[in-house]
């Protein structure tokens, strides 16, 4: 895509104290609003759904045009206007970057890291406008060998290197996150398109080329998906940039990129090539994050096209833009041989158990759920499982349940991948180019579910999505050869909480909703240090109390705050769920849905 150099709006962005983590941006408007020129930071991030505050960040900001001093009142907690001016005018303010997760900025001496709504100002009444960056190098970095990483255009920078790049509006110059740094570097080609993988951090031994070579494969498997007879990309290059801490995970979706952290345990090492869990986890994380170049990015619901930053824009669709990109994410492996039929399953039933232990669920629909976001997934407390339930994980198992159903009714005649592909063809292709598009609204993807699939589907999208009942998934799965067991351990006890170790001690998490340790008046937060005067530490509990029965009573010694309080406990029956899937040693039904199902079709 070429763009013009003739942009009104250009910043300069430097790494301007590495070691108090400033950047220095300099914002040039060069036609200001003859009224005084309003300008303001975004309030959250798409794709992370909770207001932020990114602008508490500005150190300091200040406004000039030619070497006139121009005020600025601020408006809001994130919006200032200028004072009208003659000429061109100039912003220059400093940000903090010290939070080291996807979602912001982080700068150090040891590299940097910035997402757009973090650091670039918005000019009001010209968002459409081209918007050039000049990413500069921090002072002495030409010995350091710092590089950069980023999907944005370049118009005057050599690939990975510091200079000029352009994006053809400010909608698009927020989704290109900017790494820089002596970062590791390989890249790939799937069906023709460049794609970049970068790891910041130590990481002793990375097998970098078994990860780009699972990487094509998944990712040509979703570019067939979505564009089965063109295997074309939406992209023109794609980069997945990694940060690697000793325990992290997370990832966020950008339309030619992801930001994601890692744990450094959950990357392969050279020379070893069994697949562990953690490498299973952070495949399963990019597929995630590169399917949502397709599913939310361009496949827009309504209320997100165009973004609203400064305020929260409420959507009941996150089900199916988290929750379905959440089922495809681990079907994905599996379908492009990256992981076994075996695995997905298990992955599949550990999904399920997560779902089911929860008494939100009977609560919350996942269309409640998708609404609230922003007070209750992203602000979840000590009894989140016991009052919401996740559009993530209880949205793929509504998407795993509909792809059985329609795949079952029609014969394998239609699937969900139909679903996916007319979402794509009708509101997610065109999205960022000439012609333009539009986000889809809950009504439209109720109609589209039956145009597509022939079905009269409303009334299972009101009982799975805007209902609370649980999935009818044994039945579903039978077709399939699949055998769905629920093996919860009747007549076996538990305290039904979940308890967190701090240091040596043993500190009560969540309790869920009817256990006996609710029964017994444990709350989270409290410190359990004795269970009838034997000692409990931070890695004896479960242990401890493996030697109950159903029925024995016991006192539990713990501190609340700062007092210690006696808390008679009695042991009752555990009813978390257990639930195993594993294909069935008989022939399937009909062999045909599954093949096609978890197969490369």
């Amino acid at each position: 895509m070429m763009h013009s150099a003739s942009s009104t709006i250009s910043y300069t962005i430097t790494p301007k104290d590495l070691a108090a983590h400033l950047f220095g941006v300099t914002l040039t408007i060069a036609h200001p609003d003859p009224d005084g020129q309003v300008v303001s930071l975004p309030a959250w991030i798409p794709g992370s759904y909770m207001i932020r505050e990114f602008a508490k960040n500005i150190v300091q900001i200040a406004a000039k045009s030619g070497r006139k001093k121009i005020a600025l009142k601020k408006l809001d907690k994130h919006t200032w206007q200028a004072a009208p001016c003659d000429g061109p005018l100039v912003l220059e303010y400093e940000v903090y970057a010290w939070d080291l997760s996807v979602r912001t900025a982080h700068l150090d001496q040891f590299h940097g890291f910035f997402n757009g709504t973090s650091v670039f100002l918005c000019v009001h009444g010209q968002e459409a406008q081209p918007h050039v960056v000049d990413i500069r190098p921090p002072q002495g970095v030409e010995e350091a060998k710092w590089r950069v990483a980023t999907a944005m255009p370049r118009l005057k920078a050599r690939r990975y290197g510091f200079g000029t790049y352009i994006a053809a509006d400010y909608d698009e110059l927020i989704d290109h996150p900017v790494e820089m740094g002596t970062f590791q570097l390989a890249s790939f080609k799937a069906y023709g398109v460049q794609h970049d993988v970068v790891f910041t951090g130590k990481v002793p031994n990375l097998d970098i080329d078994r990860i780009t070579h699972d990487l094509k494969k998944i990712c040509e498997a979703q570019i067939a998906l979505f564009e089965p007879r063109t295997r074309r990309a939406p992209m023109e290059r794609y980069v997945f940039m990694t940060m690697v801490v000793s325990e992290g995970y997370g990832g966020l979706e950008h339309r030619a990129s992801t930001a994601l952290i890692c744990s450094r345990s959950d990357l392969p090492v050279k020379g070893k090539d069994e697949m562990s869990e953690g490498y299973r986890t952070f495949l399963g994380l990019c597929s995630h994050e590169y399917f949502h170049t397709w599913n939310v990015k361009r496949i827009k619901p309504a209320e997100f096209a165009p973004y609203d930053l400064r305020a929260e824009s409420y959507t009941p669709l996150l089900w199916l833009f988290e929750g379905f990109t959440s089922y495809y994410d681990d079907l994905i492996l599996v379908r492009s041989g990256v992981i076994d039929e075996s695995s997905y399953l298990k992955l599949v039933g550990k999904t399920v158990n997560g779902v089911l232990r929860g008494s939100g669920r009977t609560k919350q629909s996942v269309a409640e759920s998708s609404f609230d976001t922003w007070i209750k997934y992203y602000r979840q407390d000590e009894n989140a499982t016991n009052a919401i339930v996740s559009y993530y994980t209880k949205g793929s198992l509504v998407a795993l349940a509909l792809d059985l159903m329609i795949r079952a009714e029609t014969d394998g005649a239609k699937s969900l991948d139909d679903v996916m592909r007319a979402l794509w063809q009708q509101y997610g292709r065109d999205f960022y180019t000439a012609k333009g598009g539009r986000g889809i609204t809950e009504e439209e993807v109720d109609a589209l579910f039956d145009s597509v699939t022939g079905l009269k589907l409303k009334r299972t999208l009101d009982r799975w999505v805007r209902g609370t009942e649980d999935l009818p998934l044994a039945r579903l799965l039978a077709p399939f050869g699949v055998i769905y067991k629920d093996e919860r351990s009747r007549g076996r006890g538990a305290l039904g909480m979940r308890t967190i170790r701090e240091g040596n001690d043993c500190k009560v998490g969540t309790i869920f909703e009817g256990s006996a340790a609710q029964k017994a008046g444990l709350s989270a937060g409290d410190i359990i240090i004795a269970i009838d005067g034997l000692r409990v530490n931070g890695g004896n509990i479960d242990a401890l109390l493996a030697r109950y029965r159903v029925g024995d009573r016991f006192d539990i010694h713990a501190f609340r705050r700062d007092e210690l309080k006696v808390f008679p406990a009695r042991m009752i029956v555990s009813d978390f769920p257990n639930v195993t899937m594993a294909l069935d040693g008989k022939p399937a039904k009909h062999p045909a849905l599954r093949t096609a199902w978890l197969g490369r079709k």
